[in-house]
């Protein structure tokens, strides 16, 4: 079942959606990237976005993150509708993005990482300085208090496991006020065991209070955590569901092509051999 825009206005549970995007389109000359995409944000939730390579996933988060400003449709934070000139607008609104490459610095340890760019200082004048020991234990604080148990927040972040580098950077996040998170494809190159560690982290941002939006092309990591599903296929949205409405199994049909994979399927099938059709052969 696919839910309709009235079926889930954004304040009807009372409550204002954090990020709002109706009817959004995005166009870059005469290719449309977006068009017609509707998606919405609450606190305590987790939206996720599924599609494959190409589907519009990219141009969707730079909107959200500020990069971008949308051409056509509404984009709203809190009720107040947005047109974001760059990232530094969506962060002051609370809004964080983690890209999949993370932008951090392998060779700083993780507590810089931590701070990076907004490191707090000590002294005035002459005598200012970094206050690495805050630095150090506002670090190790806040990654124990998403559940993370680091060896030693000292150790250059590139030593860490891939799944490790993305729980630091929700973690930052959510100590730095964000209310919506965006995550950028989290568990795209990580195994099992990872994912599930980051899949957790995720969950523990959700429970936390944020809304976060989770970019993927896996509907089993989805459903593992989603509260709502949107699907895109060359920038346009094929479905928009709640959880209560759809299975793992019909989510998984949609984003592999639903009809399509099965007029594949039958084309992909083995063409019976000569002398097999079965039927009587010649020689009988």
């Amino acid at each position: 079942m696919t839910t309709t825009p009235e079926q889930t206005d954004a304040t009807r549970d009372g409550r204002t959606a954090l990020v709002e995007l109706d009817d959004v389109s995005k166009y870059y000359g005469n290719i449309r990237a977006l068009e017609g995409v509707s998606l919405e944000v609450h606190a305590g939730e987790i939206s996720c976005v599924l599609g494959d390579n190409g589907a519009g996933k990219s141009t969707l988060i730079k909107i959200i993150a500020g990069l971008h400003r949308h051409d056509a449709g509404a984009f709203r934070i809190e009720g107040e509708d947005v047109s974001l000139n760059n990232p530094r607008e969506a962060l002051d609104r609370g809004i964080a993005t983690v890209y999949q490459d993370l932008a951090v610095v392998p060779l700083m340890p993780v507590w810089r990482n931590f701070f990076l760019g907004s490191e707090p200082t000590r002294g005035k004048g002459p005598f200012k300085r970094l206050d690495v020991e805050k630095m150090r234990a506002t670090t190790r604080a806040e990654l124990l208090r998403m559940g993370i148990d680091l060896r030693d927040v000292d150790q250059p972040i590139g030593t860490l496991s891939g799944g490790e580098r993305q729980c630091v950077a929700i973690a930052r996040a959510v100590y730095f006020g964000a209310k919506v998170l965006v995550l950028d494809e989290p568990t795209a190159a990580l195994g099992v065991k990872q994912s599930g560690v980051v899949l957790k982290y995720v969950a523990a941002a959700r429970d936390a209070g944020l809304g976060v939006v989770l970019i993927t092309h896996n509907p089993h990591h989805a459903y593992l955590v989603g509260d709502r599903f949107v699907l895109l296929k060359r920038g346009t949205m094929t479905g928009s569901h709640l959880r209560s409405d759809i299975t793992l199994d019909e989510l998984t049909r949609q984003m592999a092509g639903g009809s399509e994979l099965e007029e594949l399927s039958h084309e992909l099938q083995r063409a019976p051999a000569p002398g097999h059709l079965g039927g009587p052969s010649d020689s009988e």
